[in-house]
């Protein structure tokens, strides 16, 4: 009876074959995971009321990059963006969130209470009761320029004071609320 034997290998020869192949999976894992904050989906944290109800302060959301890119951008979404160059109050907020309200080319103004994109009253279910959207005159929103507004509108800093947004600003669309656990939704 025959039985074959492997020869021992040095300790230190198995230890740098797992410390390799550990540095190739954690390098893997940080180029993966960099590409996909880059490119694909983002975690912000809301830390004012500006978009109260929709989002609460310190609630957490992740933002597609994507979205973007596929679908463009509606009336309605929810958008980071970075802090516009004509926004002067608090240089150390570097993004922001807001809502589209109005679109590249249109009219928008608001009267009573009430928001009017080419003249005709913007149907707002999202922002809360008896929050009025301060008068407006009309303003001729640029091409490839946004008009951005917290749903918070008497506590949002947004258009109405900086001005029409461009679209080479945005970061992404928000798409799901994830913490905490009881604020959890998708948009």
């Amino acid at each position: 009876m025959s039985d074959s034997a492997v020869p021992d290998q040095p300790a230190t020869t198995s230890k740098k074959r797992r410390l390799r192949s550990n540095l190739y999976v954690i390098l893997a894992s940080l180029f993966i995971a960099t590409t996909l904050r880059l490119f694909v989906i983002q975690s912000f944290y809301i830390p004012s009321g500006s978009m109260i109800p929709t989002l609460q302060i310190n609630d957490r959301i992740l933002v597609s990059k994507l979205n973007l890119a596929f679908f463009g951008v509606k009336r309605g979404d929810i958008i980071v963006f970075k802090r516009p160059p004509a926004d002067k109050v608090d240089p150390t907020i570097q993004d922001l969130v807001k809502r589209v309200v109005g679109l590249p080319g249109d009219t928008i103004s608001a009267k009573n209470g009430v928001v009017y994109i080419d003249g005709r009253a913007l149907s707002e279910s999202y922002l809360p009761k008896n929050d009025p959207t301060y008068n407006l005159a009309p303003t001729k929103i640029p091409s490839g320029d946004y008009f951005m507004m917290g749903d918070n509108r008497t506590d949002s800093y947004d258009s109405r004071f900086f001005g029409p947004v461009p679209g080479t600003l945005f970061i992404g669309q928000v798409v799901m609320k994830y913490y905490p656990l009881s604020h959890i939704g998708f948009f």
